[in-house]
């Protein structure tokens, strides 16, 4: 009971932040409907293949995923870091960023969707698996990049370091939710897509459990 309620304050914290500074949500919108913008500059009112859709709107929600989460820990003070340490649990602290990473890049996922099927069309068949599948993905990246923005920012040079150590895990997940989101744009049966949902869930469940368990120790050093 008691983490619940420091993981909310934690929550209401971060939302707070980030409507008194605003700049970095609104640069993210910016990025991602400059990146929307400039695709339908570059394909124009030409037919896009289905696939070719699907692996330009991954391409840019993961990006979009990197930038908004990065922050997470790297564009923290340490005075900061000193200050959650002795009023906060590691638990509390991952678990919030985990939260308000995961619902900030649901909405900007649904968001880019919406921009992205005025722009470019909407080929999807079965929008109910397309749908999941994306808040699937928006929580599945923010976990694993949040976990990783936490160990890159106690190492030198951040940038560098988050995107080698999230390379090798995000692979594996985006190449699922690609596939998923390839069998919602055919229309085929849930039975086909119902085992890569249930790994794709698993991911999720396990990289929380793993955030929650070995973040305390980062947080201690």
């Amino acid at each position: 009971m008691e983490l619940a309620k420091e993981t909310l304050a934690l929550i209401q914290k971060e939302f707070l932040l980030e409507w008194r500074q605003k700049y970095a949500i609104n640069g993210i919108l910016l990025y991602l409907a400059s990146t929307v913008f400039i695709c339908y500059l570059s394909f124009g009112n030409s037919k896009l293949f289905a696939s070719t859709w699907n692996a330009l709107f991954w391409i840019i929600l993961l990006f979009t995923s990197v930038n908004a989460v990065a922050k997470s820990f790297m564009q923290e003070r340490a005075a900061r870091h000193i200050y959650y340490y002795s009023v906060a649990s590691p638990q509390g602290i991952i678990l919030s960023k985990i939260v308000y990473n995961a619902i900030i890049m649901s909405i900007l996922a649904l968001m880019g969707f919406g921009m992205y099927s005025v722009v470019l069309g909407n080929p999807v068949q079965d929008k109910e698996l397309f749908l999941i599948n994306i808040l699937l993905g928006a929580i599945g990246f923010s976990t694993t990049l949040t976990m990783i923005s936490g160990i890159a920012s106690k190492g030198n040079n951040s940038s560098t370091l988050m995107a080698i150590l999230s390379f090798p895990v995000i692979i594996p997940m985006l190449l699922l939710l690609i596939k998923i989101s390839k069998n919602a744009i055919d229309g085929l049966a849930w039975s086909v897509s119902s085992k890569d949902v249930l790994i794709l869930v698993s991911i999720n469940v396990m990289l929380g459990a793993l955030s929650y368990l070995l973040f305390p120790y980062l947080w201690r050093s």
